[in-house]
């Protein structure tokens, strides 16, 4: 129950504390919805069929305002001093990456919310399909609970902006193969049994992970 009230405290911290500046969201939602626009107008008179490249759109925005979020995860802490008070409090670490990462979460949700629909209206294909949201699902957890390990590790080096880019891009590979080609299926008409190799990497990329930066966040907030 103490493990488990940790992270509570650490996920509503992050929670209210965005809330009141909007800091993160704001600036996560303002870019995704620039570069839906940006494609929308690029591919408005060059592209007769919209679903060819729906699903490479959506996740190009989906990826880089996440990682506008994910860069932001403990540099805001860093910068105002509590980062090292938070790692004094009596509780396992691996309480706040959980916090962390579930606070990540609510933010990159919260921009998909958003985000789908402005897709549905700008691109006249439905993407808010219990498959396409799926995959969605799948592939932004994969996104938090590596990024967040990663903007633990980019917090305490010099190019710290940068860095977490660097760091995260290579790995996330399988999930944005994985999550595209899953999301173009979908919006084929396919069914879902025909995409679930997509769909098992994603799951299984999302377990192991998860395992392994549980295991290992302790040692990655030490300098």
């Amino acid at each position: 129950m103490r493990f488990w009230s940790a992270v509570w405290a650490i996920f509503w911290k992050d929670v209210r504390a965005e809330f009141r500046t909007k800091d993160i969201l704001t600036g996560m939602l303002v870019f995704a919805i620039l570069a839906v626009l940006v494609f929308n107008f690029a591919f408005d008179l060059r592209v007769e069929r919209p679903q060819t490249v729906i699903p490479g759109v959506m996740w190009v925005a989906i990826i880089f305002a996440s990682m506008l979020g994910l860069n932001r995860s403990f540099i805001l802490e860093q910068d105002r001093g509590s980062l090292a008070g938070i790692l004094l409090a009596p509780v396992d670490r691996s309480a706040i990456y959980l916090g962390k990462v579930l606070g990540n979460l609510v933010f990159m949700f919260a921009v998909e919310v958003i985000l789908l629909p402005i897709m549905v209206v700008l691109f006249n294909v439905n993407v808010l399909m219990p498959s396409v949201l799926l995959f969605v699902g799948l592939g932004t957890v994969g996104f938090a609970v590596v990024g967040t390990i990663f903007s633990a590790i980019a917090v305490n080096t010099r190019a710290r902006e940068v860095m977490l880019p660097v760091l995260l891009l290579p790995v996330m590979v399988p999930v944005v193969i994985a999550a595209v080609k899953g999301t173009a299926g979908i919006l084929d008409g396919n069914p879902l049994s025909e995409q679930m190799g997509a769909l098992r990497l994603l799951i299984a990329f999302d377990v192991i992970f998860l395992g392994i930066a549980f295991l290992t966040f302790d040692y990655v907030l030490e300098e």
